[in-house]
C-alpha cells in the first residue's frame, strides 16, 4: 500500500485510488469546474493528490473555497506530511530487512523510531 494511502488511512480518512474531482479554478470559475485526474482523492472527494513526476512528491489539489473540515488546510498538510513521512520511513526499515520494533510520539509531536535486525 502506499504511504500516502496509509497515511490518509491513519488520520482517519477513506482514500480511492486513481480517481477523478471536480475543482473550481480562479481562471476557470467562470467556465465552471475542471476534472483533474488524480492519484488519490479523500474525505468524500473534497482533497486529491496527483503525482508529480518532475519534483517526485505529490501535489495537493483542493478547493479552499468549498474546504468544510474542522481545521485549515495547512495544518491538515503538516499532520499528513508527519504521517506520510513516517509510512515512508516503516515502508524503507520493511525494504532494508529492518522491523520497527518500538515507535513514540513525543511531546512536541515529532516521532521517534526503534528499528532492528537479525544477522546471522
Amino acid at each position: 500500500m502506499p504511504p500516502l494511502v496509509e497515511a490518509l488511512n491513519i488520520m482517519g480518512h477513506d482514500p480511492i485510488e486513481a480517481h477523478q474531482i471536480m475543482v473550481v479554478s480562479n481562471e476557470q470559475h467562470a467556465k465552471g469546474h475542471l476534472d483533474v485526474p488524480v492519484n488519490v482523492t479523500a474525505m468524500d472527494g473534497q482533497i486529491g493528490f496527483k503525482w508529480n513526476s518532475i519534483e517526485r512528491c505529490y501535489d495537493l489539489v483542493v478547493d479552499r473555497q468549498t474546504w468544510s473540515q474542522s481545521i485549515p488546510v495547512e495544518r491538515f498538510m503538516d499532520k499528513l506530511t508527519q504521517q506520510y513521512a513516517r509510512m515512508s520511513i516503516h515502508q524503507t526499515i520493511k525494504l532494508e530487512g529492518f522491523e520497527v520494533t518500538e515507535e513514540w510520539e513525543m511531546e512536541d509531536n515529532s516521532i521517534e523510531l526503534m528499528a532492528t535486525r537479525w544477522i546471522s
